[in-house]
């Protein structure tokens, strides 16, 4: 057994966020429990000491239990559920005075290693260690394990401490996620290590490297080198892995090429050149399908209000005050990334899980601090004065990717001080066409449909998570129209075709009221499409064409169920197992796919096996670093890996469909081997299931889908093994066009309407025909009305969307001759690019559609 690890904060969200990152660093061995918020809705925010009695008990052991804490009430909750325990059991619980966050992964680390009680409470003291070395001041008791700070309060720095270069190869530089990757394996080590510029002239004072702000604000550009400075019985050994990760590029891909700031060349691929043409128009890339009219509300990162600075004569309330707002900050940028996560998948709130470590970093909250207890500030003086100062250092970086960076400091700023100075801090943006050279996900998760009538970047790619988003709240979006969008001024009147990938500036009255009137028309169209929405979508020659759902919470069913669709195409249910601490046992999936069924009322539901991988971790799993982990152990492949995993949820699965139309779907297959390997699994578990006396489906449809053109290309092999099969478009098209998925430099190949993906969406088509196995599309590319005339062609059957596009999906079905669909179809087929498939679309009988 090991050392027990509570985890006492006013806000359940801090906790889970916390702890996540401990159990990241420390694995799963971690005996850790959560004692975060309270049972009360309209006010979560608090401790409560039975709950903290409840964690203690969950870890008690032998070895005893380490009790970390927040702030205020946290302690006397702890110190309340500590005199509640029998004495013999309360001798062995410590509560500690160590920082939460920074005190809590070391303490994990050194746990799970086998510490005892008093060596674990004094490596998470030890979290300020590097605090202490960065800001020149008496450094903390140090455990023997860790040796002295690397720079003491003199700032003389020992001549005994080991030292290294590290050279910066990739093409961003020393950006954030290469940062973090630092701090991660530095917290694995107990040395105590800085980092500094090598070069003499800029070297300036050491940052810690367990501090994510201090290591990018050194502005490391490629081509630098940092000096690596550990102190530490393990020092040679954490200098060995910070150089083994500094030669894989801190784990930057090898291709790795910087965010463009131009919209992709002009030329026939993409036909975008991101500045005005002769009909003052800007080209970039369809990302979003719709025509809006509306004033440019130019989005270029939050404003931090003014705050005149104010002298207070008691400090402990102003403390008091920034660490509730911290707190409240916190537990709404989580909400704010669940809610991103749920739209748009588990990548797209990354960069909310960085705004949330930022509220936790000692290069904005030690300066905050000090200027409330040093200068006697007031909280909010103290705050802008601190995010101010991190944000400038950013913004005058020469790299313009991390000089970008200041962005996120304002924005994670704004949202503690307009709590501290008790303003809205969600103003709505005037109504008009948002503009921003590009959108970050914490833009993407306040965007008010309502409000917002058209989006236009800078950059990008349209299959971004934001241009996801656009798709799903049907807010017509245009990506990649270059450096020229970005110069038009707020009110400039402009029309944005999200369906050609335009923007016409300045437009005659003329232009304006043509423009109107097909909106209008459009609005009209889509009422009558939403009236018609539960009907069947039946071609006009009488072909069926299912119209489905695709899903990412069971919450999401009945939203599905209300916007037409014939059932659920796609049920993600790799959202049931994140932000958790382990993996959801067999009786909550049951639960959860049988929610998601009894929403549907007796349509059917497809449920996808766990597609999580190196490029979507979960914790838990403690899954290997992979140089390029879209080609890595993902989908099925870690499924059949890991087959107590797949096992459970193919248990849950069959359970299920007992009861309902339930099928399961194997994601990211290669081989017919991987198919055979998953039918083994399944057979056993309906087998175990019977003699366990439960109730199992005699008959459970097993499919696949199609990401790896190699799957694509055994098509006639593979159906011979499947009873269906779902078309993924997204993936699939950035593995044939080796162009990764939200990569701008290469957005104007990621187009799945590129005559190569139609190309092998039409094998598969053809080799289902033959087997009698029905062929879905549930990439976006199912979800563009302009493109259901083709798909059909092509042989799809089946057509899986977000909820919101049903209608207008069932309506183009309508709108289709699968006759002319067919010549659509081969005309497209022999285009040669996507562009001229585009065209085709547009000059064909699809004119009907009125998409």
């Amino acid at each position: 057994m090991s050392v027990g690890i509570v985890v006492v904060s006013h806000s359940a969200a801090l906790a889970a966020a916390a702890g996540e990152l401990a159990r990241e660093m420390a694995g799963e061995d971690l005996r850790l429990a959560l004692a975060g918020g309270v049972d009360d809705p309209d006010a979560p925010l608090g401790t409560d000491a039975v709950r903290v009695l409840a964690a203690i008990e969950e870890v008690d052991g032998d070895d005893g239990v380490l009790v970390l804490m927040d702030l205020g009430s946290a302690v006397l909750s702890a110190e309340m559920a500590v005199d509640l325990l029998p004495l013999g059991r309360a001798d062995r619980v410590l509560l500690c005075d160590a920082p939460l966050v920074e005190g809590l992964v070391a303490a994990a680390v050194q746990a799970t290693a086998g510490a005892d009680l008093a060596g674990v409470a004094a490596e998470a003291r030890a979290g300020l260690v590097g605090k202490a070395a960065h800001l020149g001041v008496a450094s903390p008791a140090t455990p023997t394990s860790r040796g002295a700070a690397a720079q003491g309060a003199d700032g003389e720095r020992d001549a005994d401490d080991a030292t290294t270069s590290l050279p910066v190869t990739g093409a961003l530089g020393l950006h954030a996620r290469p940062a973090a990757r630092i701090v991660e394996t530095v917290s694995r080590f107990s040395a105590v290590v800085t980092l500094e510029h090598a070069d003499p002239d800029r070297a300036g004072v050491p940052v810690p490297a367990t501090s994510l702000a201090g290591i990018t604000t050194l502005g490391a550009r490629r081509g630098d080198a940092l000096l690596a400075r550990a102190r530490g019985e393990d020092a040679d050994a954490v200098l060995a892995a910070l150089r083994a990760l500094a030669d894989d590029r801190f784990g930057d891909p090898a291709d790795a090429s910087e965010q463009v700031l131009a919209s992709p060349a002009d030329d026939a691929e993409n036909g975008s050149s991101g500045d005005p043409t002769v009909d003052g128009s800007l080209h970039g890339l369809a990302a979003s399908p719709g025509l809006a009219v509306g004033p440019v509300h130019r989005l270029d990162g939050p404003d931090l209000p003014t705050v005149p600075a104010r002298r207070v004569d008691d400090t402990a309330p102003e403390r008091r005050r920034l660490d509730a707002a911290l707190t409240a900050a916190a537990t709404t940028i989580s909400r704010s990334r669940d809610e991103l996560t749920r739209r748009a998948g588990g990548d797209a709130g990354e960069m909310l899980t960085a705004h949330l470590l930022l509220l936790e970093d000692p290069l904005l909250l030690d300066p905050a601090t000090a200027a409330i207890t040093e200068d006697r500030l007031d909280a909010a003086s103290a705050w802008h004065r601190a995010v101010t100062a991190l944000a400038d250092t950013y913004a005058g970086l020469e790299d313009p990717y991390l000089a970008e960076r200041a962005a996120d400091v304002r924005a994670v700023g704004a949202e503690v001080l307009t709590r501290l100075l008790g303003i809205d801090a969600a103003l709505p943006p005037p109504h008009g066409v948002l503009v921003a050279h590009d959108l970050a996900p914490a833009d993407a998760a306040r965007i008010d449909p309502d409000r917002v009538d058209a989006i236009v970047t800078a950059v990008g790619s349209p299959t971004s998570h934001a241009a996801l988003i656009a798709r799903s709240l049907g807010i017509p979006t245009v990506v990649a129209a270059g450096p020229a969008a970005t110069r038009l001024t707020d009110g400039t009147q402009v029309i944005v075709d999200g369906t050609r990938g335009l923007i016409h500036v300045d437009p005659d009255p003329d232009e304006l009221a043509g423009a109107r009137s097909t909106i209008a028309d459009q609005r009209a169209d889509a009422e009558v499409a939403r009236r018609e929405a539960a009907d069947p979508a039946t071609t006009r020659d009488g072909t069926h064409i299912e119209v489905v759902a695709n899903i990412g919470v069971a919450g999401d069913a009945a939203r599905a169920y209300a916007a037409g669709a014939d059932g659920v195409g796609l049920l993600r249910s790799e959202l049931l197992f994140l932000d958790r601490a382990a993996a959801p046992d067999e009786d909550e999936q049951v639960e959860v796919y049988g929610q998601a069924c009894r929403a549907l009322a007796g349509r059917p539901v497809v449920l996808r096996t766990l597609d999580v991988g190196g490029d979507k971790p979960l914790p838990y799993l403690e899954l290997p670093e992979e140089l390029n982990p879209f080609l890595g152990t993902r989908g099925l492949r870690l499924g059949l890996e890991r087959p107590a995993l797949l096992t459970t949820q193919l248990r849950a699965a069959l359970r299920v469909a007992a009861e309902h139309p339930l099928r399961v779907m194997l994601p990211m297959v290669s081989t017919v081997a991987e198919i055979h390997a998953a039918r083994r699994l399944l057979e056993e578990a309906r087998t175990q299931l019977r003699a366990d006396g439960l109730t199992v489906a005699d008959d459970l449809q097993l499919g696949a889908m199609v990401e790896v053109p190699a799957l694509a290309l055994l098509a006639d092999d593979v159906v011979a093994e499947v009873d269906f099969l779902s078309i993924g478009t997204n993936d699939l098209t950035q593995y044939v066009m080796a162009a990764e998925r939200g990569n701008s430099a290469v957005a104007h190949l990621a187009d799945p309407l590129h005559p190569a993906i139609l190309g092998l969406v039409r094998t598969v088509c053809d080799a289902g025909a033959r087997a009698g196995v029905p062929v879905a599309v549930c990439g976006d590319l199912a979800s563009d009305p302009a493109a259901v005339q083709v798909l059909v062609g092509l042989g799809v059957r089946e057509l899986s969307v977000p909820p919101p596009a049903v209608p207008a999906v069932k309506r183009a079905v309508r709108a289709v001759d699968l006759e002319e669909a067919r010549e659509v179809a081969d005309r497209a087929l022999a285009a040669g690019s996507a562009p001229a498939v585009r065209r085709v679309l547009m000059d064909g009988p699809l004119d009907r559609v009125g998409a």
